[in-house]
């Protein structure tokens, strides 16, 4: 067992899996010798070379078209979007083939791919550089969508998504990546796609998070603690497929829900999840489902007070759960 960043957990993840097995491959701006903007294949290029650790020009659409051919043929590429901004040119290679091939021919046809996208805000990037995308992939029947929050959860489920036959959208957000740390075990593990993890137990309120503000919904619990508000924190880790049965259970034990992202509040996993408990554990509410969301702006400002205005923070989210807590 060792201490490592979210972002150390990435690399190693990879590494594993390229030296477990040789369909898996690596292509993106700038991922082979500079190791990517935010080092996640850092040392890679030199130990398995250039063939499969490949520096693509600055061209999402070919990088993902490239990606999902290579699918096609056996291979399990994980391309890299270097900010999640600038997915956007290749999103017909997303939504309009990978997630669509496995369907359009009755399973004759498997897409094992795994696209990395760093994404979030909290680090002064403004508009083009902070986006939160899941939104868009979260709907979209025919891929997987995982956001994991702690080291040891992106080493187990980037292991899972790369063996997994169907594309996967492998959300990290980069204030994480050196500012959360933990241990990692060092045997061989995966985690499963698709399973919450219930990182806080309480019995009062039940709050449903991802990400980095899953570590921010921590922090506010902790304080409401000591005011005699116990909050059950789950992390839902994947998000397509969605755990529903663990967010029940937490729902019908504590009576109450509130769910923080940093998306836009409207149309988010927020508004899916308040629906799944309004139509299956209503009976068991004791207050109004609570959505401590980013507000809709079109995408994070770059001015530090207005980016602290658009944020969820610990602060914002416990004034949200006092008052569902009194209510």
């Amino acid at each position: 067992m060792a201490v490592k960043s979210v972002i150390e957990a990435v690399r190693e993840a990879i590494r594993e899996e390229m030296a477990r097995d040789p369909k898996v491959f690596v292509m993106g701006e700038d991922v082979g010798i500079r190791g990517g903007v935010f080092l996640a294949t850092q040392g890679l290029a030199e130990e398995f070379g250039n063939d499969r650790i490949i520096d693509a020009p600055l061209a999402e659409a070919s990088i993902m078209g490239i990606a999902l051919g290579a699918a096609f043929r056996g291979m399990r590429p994980i391309p890299e979007v270097q900010f999640s901004d600038f997915v956007w040119p290749s999103i017909n290679q997303l939504i309009g083939e990978a997630a669509r091939t496995c369907y359009g021919t009755h399973g004759a046809l498997q897409v094992p791919m795994v696209i990395r996208m760093p994404y979030g805000g909290g680090i002064r990037g403004g508009l083009f550089h902070s986006q939160n995308v899941e939104t868009h992939f979260f709907h979209t029947p025919g891929l997987k969508v995982v956001a994991p929050s702690t080291p040891y959860d992106a080493k187990g489920l980037l292991k899972s998504a790369i063996r997994d036959n169907n594309p996967v959208v492998f959300l990290e957000h980069k204030k994480t990546y050196r500012l959360v740390r933990g241990e990692v075990p060092d045997e061989e593990y995966t985690l499963p796609l698709g399973k919450a993890d219930i990182k806080r137990t309480g019995s009062t309120i039940t709050v449903v998070s991802y990400g980095l503000t899953l570590h921010y919904c921590l922090e506010a619990a902790e304080e409401l603690a000591g005011e005699g508000v116990d909050v059950e924190v789950v992390d839902l880790r994947t998000l397509t497929p969605l755990d529903t049965e663990t967010i029940l259970e937490s729902v019908k034990k504590t009576g109450k829900l509130a769910v923080v992202h940093e998306d836009n509040i409207t149309g988010g996993v927020g508004a899916e999840i308040a629906a799944l408990a309004a139509g299956q554990a209503f009976e068991y509410l004791d207050g109004p489902v609570v959505r401590i969301c980013g507000p809709d702006v079109p995408t994070m400002p770059f001015a530090q007070t207005l980016e602290d205005a658009y944020m969820p923070s610990p602060d914002k989210i416990a004034d949200g759960l006092r008052k569902l807590a009194a209510y």
